[in-house]
C-alpha cells in the first residue's frame, strides 16, 4: 500500500508466530546472553519462573510477520523510529498475534510520507505481552 492508501483507525490483524525454545536460547546466545534468557537454573528461581524470550526477539518475530503481510512491504523507504514497550514475560512455546491500528499520518512532501503505526502483541491467553509504535516512511502514490 501507498501513504495515500491508509486511513487513521485503519486496522491489520498479523499471523502468529510460535515462539520455540530452541529459537530463543540461540538468539539469546548470539545477541543478548543475560542469565533469563539462557540459564534454566537461573530462570526457574527467578520471579518469572522460567527463562524468558529476549524482548528484542518476540519484537522481531511479530515485526517478520508484519513485513511478510506486506501491508507497507512494497512502498516502504525507511523506519524514522520504533518505541517499544514490553509489558509482560514471552516464554518458550507461546504464541503471538499483532494487531496493527495506524495512529497517524504526515504528508511530507509529493513523494512520500510517515505513517505511525501501532502494533500491539498479544500472546496465546490474549495477554498484552507488547506494545509498539513505528514511523514508517512510505512512498506516495505517484
Amino acid at each position: 500500500m501507498y501513504f495515500d492508501d491508509f486511513h487513521i483507525g485503519d486496522t491489520f490483524q498479523i499471523r502468529s508466530v510460535t515462539i520455540r525454545k530452541e529459537n530463543m536460547l540461540a538468539f539469546a546466545s548470539e545477541y543478548d546472553p543475560q542469565q533469563i534468557h539462557t540459564d534454566e537454573a537461573h530462570g526457574k528461581s527467578s520471579k518469572f519462573g522460567d527463562i524468558i524470550a529476549p524482548g528484542i526477539m518476540s519484537f522481531m518475530s511479530v515485526w517478520a510477520e508484519f513485513v511478510k503481510s506486506n501491508i507497507i512491504s512494497d512502498h516502504f523507504i525507511a523506519a524514522q523510529n520504533f518505541r517499544i514497550n514490553w509489558l509482560s514475560p514471552v516464554f518458550a512455546d507461546d504464541t503471538l498475534t499483532g494487531k496493527v491500528l495506524i495512529n497517524g499520518l504526515t504528508p511530507r512532501n509529493p513523494y512520500n510520507g510517515i505513517v505511525e503505526v501501532n502494533l500491539s502483541v498479544f500472546n496465546q491467553e490474549n495477554k498484552m505481552v507488547m506494545d509498539t509504535t513505528t514511523e514508517a516512511i512510505l512512498e506516495r502514490r505517484p
